[in-house]
């Protein structure tokens, strides 16, 4: 990490922010289709703040495999991890061909997988075993609990299990579907507003929410959050174009946050 442009001039207004490698406060890119000088620039300008990027849905499938390890390879050298989208987990589970997903997936670089059932049904067993069996095979293994569509609604009972038997079998990070859009799905209401009463529902039931990690694409839902949980809450599918303005959020370098950290001391005090 070399020397930040303002650094000594003065503090992080929100103090604390955890650095890599972080087991909280991560900060998860989705990628829709960066290519390689995309992908550098990326890396070049935020690497030491960003620690997971999913390259999301299918988009994997359309890319020759020598390009796309490639890019995996840039990416974990910038000591990042790098997944394909559990659509492409849920697919091959379908389809009966999950080993030799896993098989893939090493042999194209990826260090990680995330396990997930957003769209199709898979029962406890076998989300167990997929779980178990990327973890073996040396993965890092985030799961997903929640579904797509805001008309399969999961019990929030049912998270709470799923939650707690991920964890158990392996998994590093549950998270807390909201899709790429962060509008009627999960914890946000059509407009990708944040409902309280579903966040305070889901955390009754986790023993240790630093175990959680909440997709939240949009400003108000991140910030939100931080607010809530603090500068380190692990959030998911931040567009790549916002990563550096997350951080700002995060450490109190925009107004919302700076707002809140300048009321608790107005007169700074070290």
């Amino acid at each position: 990490m070399g020397v930040k442009a303002f650094d000594g001039v003065f503090e992080m207004p929100v103090p604390g922010r955890t650095v890599k490698p972080r087991k909280e406060g991560l900060t998860m890119i989705i990628d829709k289709g960066l290519g390689l000088t995309a992908t550098e620039d990326l890396l070049d300008s935020a690497a030491d703040v960003i620690d997971f990027i999913k390259l999301t849905f299918g988009t994997s499938a359309f890319l020759d495999i020598d390009y796309l390890a490639e890019k995996v390879e840039m990416v974990k050298d910038a000591d990042i991890w790098i997944c394909p989208g559990g659509t492409f987990l849920e697919v091959s589970v379908w389809q009966g061909a999950y080993a030799k997903y896993l098989k893939r997936c090493k042999e194209l670089g990826f260090n990680a997988i995330e396990v997930s059932d957003g769209t199709i049904e898979i029962d406890m067993k076998t989300r167990a075993d997929c779980i178990k069996r990327a973890v073996d095979m040396g993965f890092m293994v985030v799961s997903e609990v929640g579904k797509k569509d805001p008309d399969e609604k999961v019990a929030t009972v049912k998270l709470h299990e799923e939650i707690a038997a991920d964890l158990k079998n392996g998994a590093f990070k549950v998270i807390v579907e909201a899709r790429e859009a962060g509008k009627g799905v999960g914890i946000y209401d059509k407009d990708g507003k944040p409902k309280d009463e579903e966040v305070e529902a889901i955390i009754k039931g986790v023993g240790d929410l630093t175990k959680l990690e909440w997709e939240a694409p949009i400003k108000n839902q991140q910030q939100f959050l931080i607010l809530r949980f603090g500068p380190n809450v692990s959030l998911g599918n931040i567009p790549p174009e916002d990563i550096l303005a997350l951080e700002a959020l995060r450490q109190g370098l925009r107004g919302d946050t700076l707002k809140k950290a300048w009321m608790a001391n107005p007169k700074y005090k070290k």
